[in-house]
């Protein structure tokens, strides 16, 4: 029997080519936007359009009651379009009340909706300095709390089997960069593909989603899901 995802962020840099692959793949997608205006985006994607807010757990709640789901992608993020220095510092505070509040309600959500999987976005540049290449059981910055918050809400939470992506720095379509900047980078395709991978694959646990870089490991992910960089630098 196919199955429901449901993806938050799916307007988004990675949702936007994640949903048509899932859909290609015979999974039902709902997407979420906060916009009405992209509804209509959505709907000629093929994905059945939900426009919530993730900060209104209790609209969040009915509308994954709706899709029932059978897994969740976490997919959201509020960051300045190509990160723009000028606008990082109220970013981050947006994106840490996200990674914090938001996943919280995504998650709880989810259980009330009887999902059994969640897949999350996080990041693979704050591990703290060590022996590299950096790999998943690496501890992280102690500055990067909304991240761990994430990660914990995902990888934790009673009934809920969790995988997390550590992505690294995006490029590509929609990114606001057009090429790898640095040590641990993804394109925007290779993103997608990883969280394609992680749905039909059902594994659990972390995994670095990187380039192939002297700075973070992406074995685990070569080995368990199957991935592999197809643009590297």
């Amino acid at each position: 029997m196919p199955e429901t995802v449901f993806l938050a962020g799916a307007t988004g840099a990675i949702g936007k080519v994640l949903a048509p692959r899932l859909i290609r793949a015979g999974y039902t997608v709902f997407g979420t936007t906060r916009r009405a205006d992209r509804v209509a985006v959505l709907i000629e994607a093929g994905v059945v359009p939900v426009v919530v807010d993730v900060f209104d757990a209790d609209a969040l709640t009915a509308a994954l009651a709706e899709a029932k789901p059978d897994i969740v992608i976490h997919q959201l993020t509020d960051l300045p379009f190509g990160l723009d220095p000028a606008q990082m510092a109220e970013g981050r505070i947006r994106n840490a009340r996200l990674r914090e509040v938001g996943t919280a309600n995504l998650v709880n959500a989810a259980s009330k909706a009887g999902a059994g999987r969640m897949i999350s976005q996080s990041i693979a540049w704050v591990y703290q300095p060590g022996n590299t290449p950096h790999r998943e059981e690496d501890p992280l910055q102690d500055s990067a709390q909304a991240i761990m918050t994430l990660e914990r809400l995902t990888l934790r939470t009673s009934g809920i089997a969790g995988t997390v992506l550590r992505y690294g720095a995006l490029y590509g379509p929609a990114t606001g960069a057009d090429s790898p900047s640095g040590n641990i980078t993804v394109h925007v395709d290779d993103a997608a593909e990883a969280a394609l991978l992680a749905v039909r694959q059902s594994v659990d646990g972390i995994f670095n989603i990187v380039e192939d870089s002297p700075e973070v490991s992406n074995e685990k992910a070569r080995s368990l899901l199957g991935w592999r960089p197809s643009f590297g630098k």
